[in-house]
């Protein structure tokens, strides 16, 4: 599978995207997943626009994206999955402390299920368990392996993906104002 795209004079055709926005989530229970998303991942309740004319919420999380969560028209029509399925569609945390995420995930009585990469003896631990409609979420501390293009890759690409990395993990978070909008700030980072 190719990662990057190899760019001819500083063009390039893949579209010029900056950052994941949201995922969006449909839902056969809005109230069921919307206590779920907040109090097992810790995302937050924000404006959602009221020209909507359907049921759903939106959600933000410390980390800088968001879910917006869909009720299902036909909730019994979403298909059923039991079976904790690392291979199966997913979406994946970083975290910094594996033992603390497995110790949570035991006292809220969650199901889930191990498992560890190896690559040149860098090791990544993995817990996948399910939502309240079984939609696959991976806890991991996946930031141990370092990105290493297949190819030639444009240098600067390279630097500003470390550079992200690195402002993720210098976020400041943001403090509720008392105007509903959030207005994070990001330390500049050069390297």
């Amino acid at each position: 599978m190719k990662m990057f795209q190899k760019r001819d004079n500083n063009t390039s055709s893949a579209l010029p995207l900056t950052s994941l926005n949201h995922i969006s989530i449909l839902c056969s229970s809005l109230d069921k997943s919307l206590q779920f998303y907040q109090k097992v991942l810790g995302f937050f309740l924000i404006k959602r626009p009221a020209s909507f004319n359907f049921d759903g919420a939106w959600l933000f999380s410390d980390y800088g994206f968001g879910i917006h969560l869909l009720q299902a028209e036909d909730p019994a029509r979403l298909p059923k999955k039991t079976e904790i399925n690392p291979k199966d569609n997913h979406i994946s945390f970083q975290c910094e402390s594996m033992s603390m995420v497995e110790r949570k995930l035991k006292e809220m009585g969650i199901s889930y299920i191990q498992r560890q990469v190896e690559d040149g003896g860098v090791y990544v631990e993995q817990l996948f368990f399910h939502d309240p409609d079984g939609l696959m979420i991976e806890i991991c501390n996946c930031d141990n392996l370092p990105v290493i293009p297949l190819l030639n890759e444009d240098p600067i690409k390279l630097c500003r993906i470390a550079s992200i990395k690195k402002q993720q993990k210098q976020m400041v978070q943001c403090q509720a104002p008392t105007v509903p909008v959030l207005q994070c700030q990001f330390p500049n980072s050069h390297s």
